[in-house]
């Protein structure tokens, strides 16, 4: 469990975490999302004692992670992918972790299978693509086989299938009951991923909730509707007060009545529907709008 309490990071007189208080529990895989410069790395980088604290504090399992003498056992992280000696082999580099940390080697040549670099290890790490030092990364994440793992971007370079089996891998490995804390630009991956979110902008909390909590915040729900007479039909929910916008394949979308209300609108009139479906806002769209005000450089319009 990381436990972090009114944490923050001031540089001169910029304040990149400002109070931060949230707790990431095991059992869950925990997304970190924020905008640019909202302090996710920052904080990452207190979790694991590579960055000092203005004030407040943050513990891991109820101690600092300094205070551990071989770190890997208790907390692996992937924080840069390219923080590598590019002159290694993928083997030489996690054998060099495993000896630090007192693992035994033979961890090595399992974590490498679980991610399938066996085949790459003896290579040197300068040739590998990102996506293969991706991979290294949470190799070493995993060689201690830790209760605590943290990644930042760690899906930055992997094709489909290395998504796929990241997002299987995160999910196991909260299915083990380990603390899985992920931070990620990659927002309709983490709808499919994360259990819980916690999320950040100017270094400020804004939300430490579920999924669909968050996603339920930014109350958008759209109902889309498929009818045998659409004209009509968008004459009869317009005059009721909805909006209504054309969808694919003559699909019509509407925000404003729910389902139940609008199937009542079309049998009043006697219009015959052939779909009508509630979705939810996708995470994307609750993430846009409820960190609107917290972005550091918003871009101009398109014109």
């Amino acid at each position: 469990m990381i436990e972090v309490t009114r944490l923050t990071k001031q540089y001169g007189r910029t304040t990149a975490v400002d109070r931060l208080t949230f707790t990431v529990r095991p059992g869950h895989v925990t997304g970190f999302l924020g905008p640019n410069g909202a302090g996710k790395s920052t904080t990452l980088r207190m979790v694991l004692g590579l960055n000092s604290p203005t004030a407040g504090s943050v513990t891991v399992d109820g101690v600092p992670f300094r205070s551990r003498p071989r770190g890997l056992r208790h907390v692996g992280a992937l924080l840069d992918a390219g923080d590598v000696h590019g002159g290694r082999t993928g083997r030489a580099h996690l054998r060099a972790l495993a000896r630090g940390n007192r693992i035994p080697a033979g961890r090595v040549e399992e974590v490498l299978e679980e991610v399938g670099l066996a085949g790459a290890a003896g290579r040197r790490i300068g040739g590998y693509s990102l996506g293969m030092k991706q991979r290294l990364g949470i190799a070493g994440a995993l060689l201690g086989d830790p209760p605590v793992l943290l990644f930042d971007e760690p899906l930055n370079g992997l094709d489909p299938e290395g998504v796929l089996w990241v997002r299987g891998l995160f999910r196991r490995l909260a299915a083990e009951g380990r603390t899985v804390f992920v931070s990620s630009h990659m927002m309709a991956e983490m709808e499919h991923t994360a259990d819980r979110l916690v999320v950040i902008g100017r270094g400020r909390l804004i939300a430490d909730e579920s999924l669909a909590e968050f996603a339920a915040r930014a109350g958008r729900a759209t109902v889309t509707v498929r009818a045998a007479e659409p004209d009509r039909l968008v004459a009869v929910l317009t005059a009721a007060g909805a909006t209504v916008r054309p969808g694919p394949a003559g699909d019509l979308e509407v925000t404003g009545p729910d389902a139940t209300r609008i199937g009542e609108l079309a049998l009043e009139h006697r219009l015959l529907l052939h779909t009508l479906t509630t979705r939810g806002a996708s995470l994307e769209e609750a993430f846009m709008e409820l960190t609107a005000d917290s972005v550091e450089y918003p871009a101009g319009e398109p014109r």
